[in-house]
């Protein structure tokens, strides 16, 4: 039986937090004589950018009690550990309440811009999920450039698909 989107994005999730793991491991692993660099701030702003926006969307949402203070906050490597795990938790405790019918409901917000919008709440997880998958790939190309050691995101990695023998001719 199909996963519904529900079960779906609670299993993405799960692979997005063993993701935000690898990217801390991939930061810690870049050379202090590196970590001075402009690429260094770079890709620690960029997984900085990450747990923000998720913390920015709960927010939104009405699930976290504030929102992260922009979009780029100057959250430093030492703070990480600490905003992924908790804006984690937050984000499991809040997909774990979510049914299928819930995905189809609109929300509206008010964008950093001024505006207001209205968007599906299926279309906002697709966009978070997405959302994480670009940046990493960029983490990974700046802290292989500053001589640390880039660490695959794929899904197919986490997912881990079963081996089986060679299709007979």
């Amino acid at each position: 039986m199909p996963l519904s989107f529900i079960e779906r994005f609670r299993n993405w999730y799960e692979y997005e937090r063993d993701c935000n793991a690898k990217i801390l491991s991939m930061l810690a692993s870049v050379p202090e004589a590196s970590r001075d660099q402009p690429g260094f701030e770079r890709a620690v702003g960029k997984a900085a950018h990450l747990a923000a926006a998720r913390q920015n969307w709960l927010w939104r949402l009405g699930q976290y009690p504030e929102g992260a203070g922009g979009s780029f906050p100057p959250w430093t490597l030492d703070e990480l550990p600490r905003r992924f795990a908790a804006i984690e938790t937050a984000w499991t405790k809040y997909l774990a309440g979510l049914s299928e019918p819930d995905l189809e409901r609109d929300f509206m917000w008010h964008g950093l811009d001024g505006k207001w919008r209205r968007w599906r709440l299926l279309d906002l997880l697709t966009q978070v999920h997405g959302h994480a998958w670009y940046h990493r790939g960029q983490i990974a190309l700046l802290v292989k450039d500053l001589g640390g050691t880039p660490v695959d995101t794929d899904y197919i990695f986490w997912a881990k698909p079963t081996e089986i023998p060679p299709p007979s001719a």
